[in-house]
C-alpha cells in the first residue's frame, strides 16, 4: 500500500473516530436534557403535591375551631338570625324520651304548619307502605310490611335508580315523570310476601332531601335546588303535586301521604329501632344534619312548649361556612363555577357530589404544570365532573401492589391508556387527600353538634347513657376509607372516654324507612283502622 493511500486511510478512520464521538456527545447530551427534564417534571409535581399537602392540612386544633364555629352558627340560626347560614328549621317533638311520640311543626319564628308522628302508634301499624327517596344523584323505591308492635319491619325492599344527567337541568316534567316511571315499575315486582287489603290504595312517603317550604304532613314547595340541581320552572312550586300529577300520568293508583326532608326521615326511621338516636346525618350526593334539641334552647321558637321539652331541629348544614374551613384554590374555582356560587360551601367539601371533582381539579392542575399524564393533557382530564366520587373511591381503595385497578379506572374515565406508576401513586395520594379532608371536616360538624348538646363529655354521674348518631347516604355507606376516618377523628375529637358512650350507626335506607313510617302514620285509613 503506498503512502498516500495509508494517510488516506488513516484520515477516513479519524474522521469516523470524531463523527463517533460527536455522536456519542449529542446522545448524552440528549439523555442528559431528557434527566434533566424529568428530573424538572418530578420537582414540579412534588410542588404541586405539598401545596396540596399544606392546603388540606386539618390539624385536631382546626378541627375543634371548626365545631366552635358551627355551633356559634347553629345559635344564630336558633336565634332567627337572618344573616345566619344555617336556616335551623323548627319542628315540634312530644313525648320522645318517654312515649316515642312525636309531633313536628316545619318552619321558623312561629309561622308553621302541624302535623304529627305518633311513635308510639307507628308500632301497632299493620300494613304494606312504599316510599320514594329523592336525594342527589340516586334516588330510591322503597316498600315496607308493617306488622304492628311485636313484628314491626316484617320485609323490605328497595332499588336504586340513577338520575341522567340530563334531567337534573331539565324540566321538573321531565324529572318527575322518569321518577315515577321508575317506581311504577318497581310496583309491578311486588311479590306474594306484601299485602294490601282489598279496595285500598297504595299509600307513600316521599323524601325530598332538598330546602323545602313545609306547608303541611304532605305539600311544601321548593326553595331551590342543591347538589347539582337545577330543575327549570320548579321553584316555589308544591313537590308532592308535581310528583302526584305524574303518578296520574302514569297510570298509577297511589297516594303522597308524607313528605319529609331526608334527615329529619332517617332520625324517624333510626329512632324507631334505637331509643339512644339523638341526631341523623345524611353524607351521600349531598349532606345534612337533624338532632333533637332542648325547647328553651330555641329562642325563635313562639309557640307552645312540647310537653316533652324537646324538638327535632333540620340545620340544612351544608350551607355552613365560616372562616375557619381551610378552602383552597380547587374549592373556590369550583365554587366560582357552580349553580349556586357561595352557597353550601361546606357542602361542597365534603359530600359526594363534589370529591371526585376536587380530585379531578387537582389531577388536571398536575397534567398542566408536571405532565403527569404525558406531555399532552387527557382531553378529557378537562370535562367537569367527569370523575364521579364513586370511581375516586374505587381508586382509593385499590390495593394491589402495582395499582392496576387505579390505572384501568384512568384509562376508562380519562382516556389515559398507559400511565406510570409514579402517576398511579400521585393519583392515589390526591384521592386519600380529598377524602380525608372532607371525612375530618364532617367530624368536626358532628362533634359540633354533640358540643351543642352537652354530649361531648361523659356524664357527670358517670351514667352508661349512649349517644346514638344514625348515618346514612351512599358516601358514608360505601366509600370504607371515607367512613373509617370519620368515625377516628370523632373519637379523637371526643376522646376515648367521652367517644366510649358515642355511636356512630349506619341507619341503612334510613331517611327512606323514616318516609314509610310516615305514610303509615297519617295514612287515609288511619280513623277507619
Amino acid at each position: 500500500m503506498g503512502k498516500g493511500a495509508v494517510v488516506g486511510t488513516a484520515v477516513v478512520v479519524c474522521a469516523a473516530a470524531a463523527a463517533a464521538v460527536g455522536v456519542a456527545v449529542v446522545v448524552s447530551r440528549r439523555r442528559r436534557r431528557r434527566r434533566e427534564a424529568e428530573d424538572e417534571r418530578k420537582r414540579k409535581a412534588a410542588a404541586v403535591v405539598e401545596e396540596v399537602e399544606r392546603a388540606f392540612s386539618t390539624p385536631t386544633a382546626l378541627l375543634r375551631g371548626i365545631a366552635d364555629a358551627m355551633v356559634e352558627e347553629m345559635e344564630r340560626g336558633l336565634r332567627a338570625d337572618l344573616q345566619a347560614p344555617l336556616k335551623m328549621l323548627i319542628s315540634y317533638v312530644d313525648n320522645l324520651p318517654t312515649g316515642m311520640e312525636f309531633r313536628f311543626r316545619f318552619g321558623g319564628n312561629g309561622n308553621v304548619g302541624l302535623f304529627q308522628i305518633g311513635y308510639g302508634a307507628l308500632m301497632d301499624e299493620h300494613g304494606l307502605f312504599y316510599a320514594l327517596d329523592l336525594g342527589g344523584t340516586n334516588f330510591r323505591v322503597i316498600r315496607v310490611q308493617l306488622g304492628g308492635r311485636e313484628k314491626r319491619v316484617v320485609k323490605q325492599q328497595y332499588e336504586e335508580v340513577s338520575i341522567p344527567p340530563h334531567l337534573m337541568v331539565g324540566t321538573s316534567t321531565e324529572l318527575f315523570d322518569f321518577i315515577a316511571a321508575e317506581l311504577e315499575k318497581f310496583v309491578r315486582t311486588e311479590g306474594e310476601d306484601f299485602h294490601l287489603p282489598d279496595g285500598k290504595q297504595r299509600e307513600l312517603g316521599f323524601t325530598f332531601s332538598f330546602p323545602v317550604h313545609q306547608t303541611s304532613i304532605s305539600s311544601g314547595t321548593l326553595i331551590k335546588w342543591t347538589k347539582g340541581f337545577c330543575i327549570n320552572g320548579a321553584v316555589g312550586e308544591d313537590v308532592v303535586a308535581e310528583l302526584s300529577r305524574a303518578i296520574e300520568r302514569q297510570g298509577l293508583d297511589m297516594k303522597v301521604t308524607a313528605l319529609v326532608n331526608d334527615t329529619v326521615g332517617t332520625l324517624a326511621g333510626g329512632r324507631y329501632v334505637d331509643n339512644d338516636v339523638v341526631a341523623a346525618v345524611i353524607l351521600g350526593t349531598g349532606t345534612n344534619a337533624a338532632y333533637v334539641e332542648h325547647a328553651n334552647a330555641i329562642p325563635k321558637w313562639n309557640g307552645l312548649l312540647p310537653k316533652s321539652g324537646n324538638m327535632v331541629i333540620n340545620m340544612e348544614w351544608g350551607n355552613f361556612r365560616s372562616d375557619k374551613l381551610p378552602l383552597s384554590e380547587y374549592d373556590n374555582a369550583l365554587d366560582f363555577e357552580s349553580l349556586n356560587p357561595g352557597e353550601q360551601v361546606y357542602e361542597k367539601m365534603i359530600s359526594g357530589m363534589y370529591l371526585g371533582e376536587i380530585v379531578r381539579r387537582i389531577l388536571l392542575k398536575l397534567a398542566r404544570e408536571a405532565s403527569l399524564f404525558g406531555d399532552v393533557v387527557p382531553p378529557k382530564l378537562e370535562q367537569l365532573f367527569v370523575l364521579r366520587t364513586p370511581d375516586m373511591s374505587a381508586m382509593h381503595h385499590d390495593t394491589s401492589h402495582d395499582l392496576k385497578h387505579l390505572g384501568s379506572k384512568l384509562k376508562d374515565i380519562l382516556g389515559v391508556p398507559d400511565t406510570s406508576l409514579e402517576a398511579r401513586y400521585i393519583t392515589l395520594h390526591v384521592c386519600d387527600l380529598v377524602a380525608e379532608r372532607g371525612a375530618r371536616l364532617a367530624a368536626a360538624g358532628i362533634y359540633g353538634i354533640l358540643k351543642k348538646l352537652g354530649k361531648d363529655k361523659l356524664p357527670n354521674d358517670f351514667s352508661q347513657q349512649r349517644t346514638v348518631v344514625a348515618m346514612d347516604g351512599g358516601l358514608y355507606e360505601h366509600y370504607k376509607k371515607f367512613s373509617a376516618c370519620l368515625e377516628a377523628t370523632l373519637t379523637d375529637l371526643l376522646g376515648e372516654e367521652a367517644a366510649s358512650s358515642v355511636i356512630v350507626k349506619l341507619a341503612n335506607d334510613g331517611s327512606g324507612i323514616g318516609a314509610a313510617l310516615l305514610a303509615a302514620s297519617h295514612s287515609q285509613y288511619a280513623e277507619a283502622a
